[in-house]
């Protein structure tokens, strides 16, 4: 234990003055180190510290002016450094200065001197003998006015900068006349900017791509359209009836020349799915509309049954008069042919037609129709008619003959018989017009008229609209042998074309044939209905002419177109009346039409006419009041 302790005590010595030398040890390098930076201070006031460099320019030792002024003439960069801007093939060289780089000596050389001064003595001290060991390259305080270097970017911009011109494609009379489009260009000012920036600021020669945003024309290449639109007026559209049309070659072409095709010429800009735009070659469906559908009138032709007469033999109809195949203009299929065949270089172009067939066509048979027996014949006379009356009656009922009257449906006389004209077959006669008895063309066409009523009255179908003559008329009266039967008063119609007409309806399920026939032997008109009888039976009655009210006395009157001495008769006296006829129509015992037919005639007189200068004028007896 002893032993152990005194051991101990022995070694407490040595360690203090170890630690006392260590200290001193402290002590003495912080005096040295205190001492070599009041010498470093004492050397370099108001000068840079040792192993300090600007931009590689040693400015160690100096003061701020001398470090300024030194690093003004050693570092060139902004005036002799080499920028090149560059767009595709074309460069701009361009210093740094001109794009606004400048170096500020000052700052800079008080950026120097401030190495190793700031912080506390500790951080000073050791900043200064880190840069005796190692020198320290600062980089100059520069000035980067961007405002100058977008200025430049701007000038460049104006030269580099393209507006977008699309492709253009139109015509010049009957040239077509295509503009090439142009890319746009626009330089990104921005973008360029500041890869310009980072360029000048590296301090390093270098070459900077201007950013320029590209704007491609949408429509491209356009010469195929160019093309179609030349073929398309290298040579007149030509448009025909089809081959299978009867009057093709009576009938057109049509030919639309050039100078107007081109003014129907559509050039249109139309966009596809990748929202690229092309042209399209195309005529404009409303010129051609308005020229088709001038064109439409003269090509439409209007469905016409067939005409036929029923063989009482065969009970078979028989085929007088073809029927006509109708016909329409279909403008809209048209147009669509038209535009079709023009992009696939014809000019020579069928029309669209609608084809439309009659009910009754010459193959029709009469069980199809319901035309199977006779229901009813009615004659009239017109003894003592002249030729010209006897023409008149033949051309009108001729009309007639074997036209076909759908059921159910109302039938006009005026529609049928047409323009009554010389040129349709008829002659000047004797007509009532305008209160009086006069020449005209077509007189006799009444006794038609009135054999038609009679025939419709007395076969039981209903009247729809009929006209009596103005006074009573001696033909319509007369029966077989040419007596005078007074029962067919009131039994007349008049038809005066297209003013006054005569109307009934087929009120049967079944078409109705009529025949009409002239026998200027026996001075007779017979009309037939073939149809299939319904059963309908016909009684009527009438009161025969009664208030009866005598001729006027004759009228002469002067007609300056007539020779001295000559008279004429141009009136016939006829006595006034009223007649009324009433009707009753059954079937199975049933009425199904009853009507009344009122007549009122007015008394006519005898009129003559004489030439200037006649004497012994017939001068009317007084009459006894």
């Amino acid at each position: 234990m002893r032993t152990t302790s005194y051991s101990q005590v022995k070694k407490q010595p040595l360690a203090d003055q170890l630690m006392l030398a260590g200290l001193l040890g402290i002590l003495g390098f912080f005096i040295l180190a205190i001492a070599v930076w009041i010498g470093i201070q004492a050397t370099y006031s108001g000068h840079i510290y040792p192993s300090v460099h600007i931009g590689g320019v040693d400015v160690s030792g100096l003061n701020p002016s001398q470090a300024g002024a030194k690093l003004t003439q050693a570092f060139d960069y902004p005036q002799h450094g080499r920028i090149f801007i560059q767009d595709g093939p074309q460069s701009w060289k361009v210093t740094p200065a001109e794009l606004g780089l400048f170096l500020d000596p000052e700052a800079s050389a008080q950026r120097a001197y401030q190495l190793g001064r700031g912080g506390n003595i500790l951080e000073k001290l050791t900043t200064q003998l880190s840069n005796n060991r190692s020198p320290v390259n600062l980089a100059p305080v520069l000035v980067f006015d961007q405002r100058m270097a977008q200025n430049y970017l701007l000038k460049l911009a104006a030269q580099i900068n393209k507006p977008l011109i699309e492709t253009n494609l139109g015509l010049n009379g009957l040239d077509v006349v295509i503009r090439s489009g142009q890319t746009g260009r626009e330089v990104d000012i921005q973008a360029s900017l500041e890869k310009l920036s980072a360029q000048v600021q590296s301090l390093s020669d270098g070459v900077v791509p201007l950013v320029v945003k590209e704007t491609p024309p949408l429509v491209g290449d356009v010469s195929a359209q160019a093309d179609l639109a030349r073929t398309i007026l290298s040579q007149p559209l030509t448009l025909a009836l089809p081959d299978d049309q009867p009057d093709k070659n009576k009938m057109g072409p049509w030919t639309i020349d050039q100078k107007t095709l081109a003014a129907m010429l559509n050039v249109e800009q139309v966009k596809s799915t990748d929202s690229k735009l092309s042209y399209q070659i195309t005529l404009n469906s409303a010129l051609l509309r308005t020229y088709l559908k001038n064109l439409a009138p003269n090509l439409d032709v209007a469905p016409q049954n067939a005409h036929f007469i029923f063989n009482d033999s065969t009970h078979k109809l028989e085929v007088i008069q073809s029927a006509v195949i109708g016909r329409d203009l279909d403008v809209e299929g048209t147009i669509s042919a038209i535009k079709d065949q023009v992009v696939k270089g014809q000019h020579n172009i069928p029309l669209i037609l609608t084809i439309n067939k009659p009910p009754a066509t010459d193959q029709t048979t009469g069980e199809e129709l319901g035309i199977t027996q006779l229901i009813h014949a009615e004659t009239s006379y017109f003894y003592g008619s002249n030729a010209a009356r006897v023409q008149n009656i033949k051309a009108a009922a001729l009309r007639f003959l074997g036209v076909l009257v759908p059921p159910n449906s109302v039938f006009s006389m005026s529609d049928t018989l047409g323009s009554i004209s010389l040129d349709n077959g008829y002659a000047e006669a004797l007509i009532i017009a305008n209160g009086r008895t006069i020449a005209g063309v077509g007189g006799g066409v009444c006794q038609v008229s009135t054999t038609f009523f009679r025939e419709v009255f007395f076969s039981g179908f209903p009247i729809v609209q009929r006209y009596a003559h103005a006074y009573r008329v001696g033909y319509y009266e007369k029966v077989a042998g040419n007596h005078i039967d007074s029962r067919l008063a009131g039994l007349d119609a008049t038809v005066y074309v297209p003013l006054v007409d005569f109307k009934f309806k087929n009120d049967t399920p079944y078409w109705l044939l009529m025949e009409t026939y002239v026998n200027p032997a026996s001075s007779s008109i017979t009309w037939k209905f073939y149809s299939t009888s319904d059963g309908r039976q016909v009684s009527w009655d009438t009161t025969g002419p009664v208030n009866i009210v005598p001729a006027p006395d004759p009228i002469y009157k002067e007609n300056p177109d007539l020779p001295k001495g000559k008279i004429n008769q141009v009136d016939w006296a006829a006595e006034g009346a009223d007649v009324t006829v009433t009707r009753s129509v059954t079937r199975d015992g049933s009425i199904i039409i009853k009507d009344t037919i009122q007549t009122h005639y007015q008394p006519w007189a005898d009129i003559y006419e004489y030439g200037p200068g006649t004497e012994n004028i017939p001068t009317p007896a007084p009459k006894n009041p």
